[in-house]
């Protein structure tokens, strides 16, 4: 019994330590499970860190790797730069044997240069007496052929000869420039004053050869009237004595006739004692010279259209229109107070001889009227040849021309051969 109880109380207390001791080590158990617990999780976040560490480690052994590399090119090209002490004395001694042949050129070039001024010195002083020379015989030269009329273009090829001695260095001064315009102008001056003297001449020997056709003209103006004076009253006297002395239509006729004679004899008579008498004529021929320009001038002939006509030969293709002609007692006045009045209209500005205006026929009209009065003129130019001219068909000019042959080959055929 004793032994019984011993048994079950062993057995409790065999009991009772276990149970204490699987409780302890059940507790030692759940202490180790949050130890493995919380070793594990430091174990995640040291393999994570250590594969972030890992990453880096590759990246940075990547950049460590191209530097690498980079490196390598450098130490090569340093390498390939690198030049042997055998080479930089070769080298250096090419460069002295350069640097004493580059001095020996140099002092050659300075010996050339000096000869090359020595020569440009008297390649210039030739060129400067070439160019002395040169412009002295041009002076010379325009001074002989200057006239009246070409002073312009003297003058400037007088400029153009100072620019090209300028232009290879001849030094030619404003001073001088000035100095010889002025000559130039002295000389003009006198070629304008003998033009002048020479044309006065010629127009004093023209109004004189003028004057004694129109005499000569008057004259036979004046025994033809004469004459017919003569003849008329002989036939009137004979009418006279054959009626009588009865009034008939013959001899009024004829005494009409007398009168007319008469009148006619007297202002031939008149026209003879009036030596600056004449007509001042506005002429245009659009046909030659377009519109708007006219010319102004002045005849002593009795029958002023002669003039025109004479202006309307061959020289120009188309004949005259006059648009007027003034009769008057003074007529070189008239003329030259036109000619005054209208000089700016000149189209020839060299030779004032020409009597060619561009201007307005308005405005020639009114300078004739505060001259001379009213005057009679005609505006518009007939131009007939010209309109003709312009508006033929071909057709009508190949037939002129087939006329115009013909008739002309009918006449050298009825011409004879000269022997």
């Amino acid at each position: 019994m004793v032994y019984l109880c011993l048994f079950f109380l062993g057995a409790i207390v065999s009991a009772t330590v276990l149970a204490v001791c699987y409780l302890g080590i059940s507790h030692l158990l759940r202490v180790q499970r949050c130890r493995v617990v919380s070793w594990d999780t430091r174990l995640r976040a040291e393999s994570a860190r250590l594969a972030e560490s890992r990453k880096a480690t590759t990246a940075l052994t990547e950049k460590l790797e191209r530097d690498r590399l980079t490196l390598n090119g450098d130490i090569a090209a340093f390498a390939a730069r690198n030049i042997q002490y055998d080479s930089l004395v070769e080298e250096n001694n090419g460069l002295k044997q350069d640097c004493f042949n580059l001095t020996i050129h140099l002092k050659k070039m300075d010996l050339d240069q000096a000869a090359l001024a020595q020569r440009q010195r008297e390649n210039s002083k030739k060129a400067n007496e070439i160019a002395q020379r040169y412009l002295k015989e041009t002076v010379s030269w325009i001074g002989d052929r200057l006239n009246a009329n070409n002073f312009s273009s003297c003058k400037q090829r007088l400029l153009n000869v100072i620019d090209a001695c300028r232009s290879i260095g001849f030094c030619v001064s404003e001073e001088e420039q000035s100095a010889m315009l002025e000559v130039l102008q002295k000389d003009f001056e006198q070629a304008v004053r003998n033009e002048f003297a020479r044309q006065e001449q010629a127009r004093i020997k023209s109004q004189i050869r003028e004057e004694e056709s129109l005499a000569r003209e008057i004259d036979k103006q004046l025994k033809d009237a004469q004459r017919e004076r003569a003849a008329i009253a002989a036939a009137l006297e004979k009418a006279l004595k054959e009626t009588k002395d009865e009034h008939s239509a013959e001899v009024e006729l004829l005494r009409t006739k007398l009168k007319e004679a008469e009148e006619r004899a007297e202002r031939a008579i008149s026209q003879a004692q009036l030596t600056r008498a004449g007509h001042v004529y506005v002429l245009s021929n659009i046909g030659s010279f377009g519109e708007g320009m006219f010319k102004v001038g002045m005849t002593r002939r009795l029958d002023p259209y002669e003039r025109v006509n004479e202006l309307s030969s061959a020289s120009v293709p188309f004949p005259y229109d006059v648009h007027m002609m003034i009769s008057c007692d003074d007529a070189p006045s008239l003329e030259n107070a036109l000619h005054k009045e209208l000089h700016k209209r000149r189209v020839n500005k060299i030779n004032l001889r020409k009597e060619f205006f561009r201007v307005d026929l308005d405005e020639i009209r009114n300078i004739v009227e505060s001259r001379h009065g009213t005057v009679d003129y005609h505006a518009e130019p007939e131009a007939f040849q010209y309109r003709e001219s312009i508006d033929m068909p071909d057709e009508d000019f190949e037939f002129i021309e087939r006329t115009a042959e013909a008739v002309a080959g009918n006449v050298d055929s009825a011409v004879p051969d000269e022997d």
